[in-house]
């Protein structure tokens, strides 16, 4: 099967769960080197993916996994090392690059990485980009999409998987 360089998919969640199983779904599809960047505004749901990217990529608990806005970036133990950035404190992409994210990055782990918009050019060219909306106070709605070719593989997996279901 080709994959097309560029693969997009939006998916509704009705609650928390259900948001949850998707981080799961994407998570496990997920290899050292693989990065997901998400944008949204507060309460859209980002943090709770990346609860579930975590589950999928072997974190025993998704419990373990909060917002590490003030030490910007968590480390958490699973079958790959999960990186988790919050760069909502930091105004340009130099101070993420200056912190060595690429070390990360192109490391031996997966890295979420939440307020993404805030420094786009520190990041890989090929990632995984979610961007995460409130439907209304329980569901919300998630806009994948890839920006290389191993992000659009990532992508069609993740389809896959979820008409599986």
């Amino acid at each position: 099967m080709s994959i097309s360089s560029r693969q997009t998919l939006s998916i509704i969640t009705r609650n928390s769960q259900r948001t949850v199983e998707l981080g799961r779904r994407l998570g496990r599809l997920l290899k050292k080197g693989d990065v997901v960047a998400l944008v949204g505004e507060l309460g859209a749901g980002k943090t709770t993916l990346v609860k579930g990217i975590a589950l999928g990529c072997g974190v025993r608990a998704a419990s373990e996994v909060t917002s590490p806005t003030f030490i910007l970036m968590s480390e958490h133990k699973g079958r790959l090392p999960f990186y988790h950035f919050d760069v909502y404190r930091l105004h340009s992409a130099d101070e993420l690059t200056v912190l060595g994210s690429h070390e990360y990055f192109e490391g031996a782990g997966v890295c979420a990485v939440e307020w993404a918009e805030r420094v786009e050019d520190a990041l890989p060219a090929d990632r995984v980009d979610a961007r995460a909306w409130h439907v209304n106070s329980k569901r919300r709605r998630f806009d994948f999409s890839s920006t290389g070719p191993g992000s659009a593989k990532i992508i069609a997996r993740l389809r896959q998987a979820i008409s599986v279901r």
